[in-house]
């Protein structure tokens, strides 16, 4: 398929891009970033004829068919409809079969198909443009928006961004799926990737579920995060996902990697969500706040924890005290680490300096894994020898 079937649907593609091109170039003469007058009709007229070449294009893509559930409401009804999961270039298709106004980042208007009808610049004007469309009775085509912000694995559904919610207006929720046994979730990370696998694959099937329209209430109409999180979570219900608190700017701490990668992030970022008269050791937040915005220098972070904790006079510190830093940096509980100082052949020592720590830690990259023990540990998942975790056992005395 690589060799045949491929590099024809390429050039097909790539034929019907470019030839998109001249239209949308030619609806968005005249127009500002910001246009104040809704379409005309003779760029309605454009908008049709993008369709057409658009749907042609999918259609040589392996798209031949796409299922639509559902009723798409209308835009007197509703102003905003707001898609997810956001997973590849591929979620354009919804986008292109409706013509609406999308948000974007400026970048994206070199895209041929895509530099008409979108909403850009900062993000202040981007929200009052929205509310200003939105709040037009019809007059403008809806708009689409991808409230995750950025583009996931499909596996769970990421914290919502508030900007299709701040108008307070109903929304229709819009799910997209993939029963794509060829393209997997976790090919995200690799744009050619996916090209290539859904080129080379006979049939592209892909399904577009209009659920019903989500009129907020009044508590939600004041508070957009709330309304934001009640959409989201009717979405993951109907894509039967799990939601996941992490958010676009939070997308670095997912990927975090290394010997004191974080397991549960979960728990860091509820040092972020204190209220009331909640207080908190100023250390706990600090090490919380490091390894929150520096999830790839977590060695850096240890040692600014041994600042905090270390003695004046040789700068070690108690086993307890790490114990803390662990499970904070590590976002799990009880750590246990008795494995730890029998490794180091000193146990009858409660003390530890940060060099000797660094110096193992070096010297054993699966750190965690050997000689670390907390509640819902990975080696208590494994099945079979202990080596087949990266694992060792450690009888506690």
């Amino acid at each position: 398929m690589s060799v045949t079937v491929f590099p024809v649907r390429l050039l097909l593609v790539s034929f019907f891009m470019l030839l998109a091109w001249p239209f949308a170039f030619t609806a968005s003469l005249g127009r500002s970033e910001f246009a104040i007058e809704p379409q005309s009709w003779w760029r309605r007229f454009v908008d049709l004829c993008l369709r057409v070449i658009m749907r042609v294009m999918w259609f040589c893509g392996g798209f031949h068919w796409i299922k639509v559930k559902g009723e798409r409401a209308a835009p007197s009804e509703v102003p905003i409809l707001t898609v997810a999961p956001h997973s590849s270039y591929f979620d354009a298709i919804p986008v292109t079969m409706t013509m609406c106004s999308i948000v974007t980042k400026l970048e994206s208007r070199s895209i041929p198909c895509l530099c008409f009808g979108q909403i850009q610049d900062s993000r202040r004007k981007t929200v009052e443009e929205i509310n200003r469309r939105a709040q037009s009775g019809g007059e403008w085509p809806q708009i689409m928006i991808f409230p995750e912000g950025t583009c996931t694995n499909r596996s769970s559904l990421i914290l919502f961004k508030a900007g299709a919610f701040i108008p307070g207006l109903p929304v229709q929720p819009v799910v997209l799926r993939y029963p794509n046994k060829l393209t997997k979730p976790t090919d995200v990370s690799s744009r050619f990737k996916i090209l290539w696998l859904t080129l080379c694959q006979p049939h592209n099937p892909m399904e577009i579920e209009y659920l019903p329209i989500y009129t907020p209430s009044n508590e939600e109409k004041e508070n957009p995060a709330l309304f934001a999180n009640n959409v989201r979570k009717l979405m993951a219900k109907a894509l039967e996902v799990p939601l996941t608190d992490l958010s676009f700017d939070d997308r670095e701490i997912s990927l975090s990697q290394g010997p004191l990668r974080i397991y549960d992030y979960c728990s860091l970022l509820e040092f972020n969500q204190l209220h009331g008269d909640g207080r908190i050791d100023i250390r706990h937040f600090v090490i919380a706040l490091s390894t929150v915005h520096r999830p790839s220098k977590s060695m850096e972070t240890l040692k600014l924890a041994f600042k905090m904790y270390e003695s004046a006079e040789n700068g070690d510190i108690l086993e307890e005290d790490l114990a803390t830093i662990l499970e904070i940096m590590l976002g799990v509980r009880d750590v246990e680490l008795s494995g730890l100082f029998l490794s180091l052949d000193r146990p009858d020592t409660e003390k530890i300096t940060y060099d000797e720590l660094h110096h193992f830690i070096e010297q054993h990259p699966y750190f965690v894994q050997n000689y670390l023990d907390f509640k819902d540990h990975p080696r208590k998942f494994c099945i079979g020898r202990p080596k087949s975790c990266n694992g060792q056992n450690h009888n506690k005395g």
